[in-house]
């Protein structure tokens, strides 16, 4: 991890330390095996050239801005988006504000304002279908004529595509969580998808049964598969546990409808409320069913943490930035 990571706006003036670096740009939702493929060519870039590795981003995510009536499930807020990104030996990350007025600049205003004035950059390193400016005036060929008459260098990336040969792309990874393959979406990222969110009261139900939960909120988009799943739970201060957590929606006791994710945090006995804490999903377990009272209930969480148990005691990292992220 970079021992400096810094996470900027685009809004305020870049350090001067950073200036002259060699930035990749693009949204990056999911930071997954297509993008680490354009993050590693800019790492390697900067490395040679030794200058800074930055990533220029947007948020929040162009689509957001453009449909707003369509939900998006982002798969790594900035927080998150963040924290891979150190792992991944970056010096920083600079969030775009987008909005309509940024979406309206011309392709060459970008290139002036945001490339060549904010970041004064010497490299950019971006997929090979990256489109920008006011009805995506700005392609390839247009950042690669903008960067020889600005004097920086342009470096484009073609589609990464998975063992069997389909491109990965951040909806694939989606589809995947949707239906609670989070297995093969680990494939697709490179690492275990994670989650982050502050720990939060609840009923406590869980504590009276004997499987206190680990309670967090997550965005009312996420269409991760309702169910249970085995999962590792990282604390605050670094420490990791593994676990077996509920996901779902509780209409009826939840006040805005929010999917609730509930962990049973093996090995720990002590007060998590208000720490902001991270959950790795392993495997997806079973659905969620309707119990005939509390004992049926307690049996089947108990062979549920077996299982959770028997899965994880078998798991080994995809990648070092899954190692550094939940093991």
């Amino acid at each position: 991890m970079t021992a400096m990571f810094e996470r900027i706006s685009a809004t305020a003036p870049l350090p001067a330390h950073l200036r002259g670096g060699v930035v990749a740009i693009g949204n990056f939702d999911g930071v997954h095996r297509g993008h680490q493929a354009v993050l590693e060519r800019a790492h390697a870039e900067a490395e040679r050239r030794g200058v800074p590795a930055l990533v220029l981003t947007f948020v929040p995510h162009p689509r957001k801005v453009f449909r707003p009536d369509m939900p998006l499930f982002v798969l790594t807020p900035p927080p998150m988006k963040a924290r891979l990104l150190s792992h991944l030996g970056f010096a920083a990350l600079v969030e775009q504000p987008f909005t309509r007025e940024f979406a309206s600049l011309s392709a060459e205003a970008f290139v002036t304002g945001v490339l060549e004035r904010n970041l004064g950059i010497s490299h950019a390193v971006t997929g090979f279908d990256f489109h920008f400016g006011k009805d995506r005036q700005g392609g390839p060929a247009y950042l690669m004529a903008a960067g020889e008459r600005h004097g920086f260098g342009v470096t484009l990336v073609d589609a990464f595509r998975d063992e069997s040969a389909e491109v990965v792309s951040s909806s694939r990874i989606r589809t995947l969580l949707c239906e609670g393959n989070v297995a093969e979406a680990a494939g697709l990222l490179g690492y275990r998808f994670t989650v982050e969110a502050e720990v939060i009261g609840g009923q406590q139900l869980g504590r009276t049964l004997g499987f206190p939960t680990a309670n967090m909120r997550l965005s009312p988009e996420a269409t991760l598969k309702e169910g249970i799943y085995a999962v590792r739970f990282r604390r605050a201060d670094g420490s990791l546990h593994d676990g077996v957590a509920s996901f779902g929606r509780r209409p009826t006791v939840d006040d805005n409808g929010a999917p609730l994710l509930e962990t049973f945090v093996f090995d720990f006995s002590g007060d998590l409320y208000g720490e902001i804490c991270a959950v790795s999903f392993f495997g997806y377990l079973r659905s969620e069913v309707k119990f005939d009272g509390l004992d049926a209930l307690v049996a089947q969480m108990k062979r549920d943490e077996a299982e959770a148990k028997a899965l994880l005691a078998g798991v080994r990292p995809l990648s070092g930035l899954d190692a550094a992220i939940a093991f």
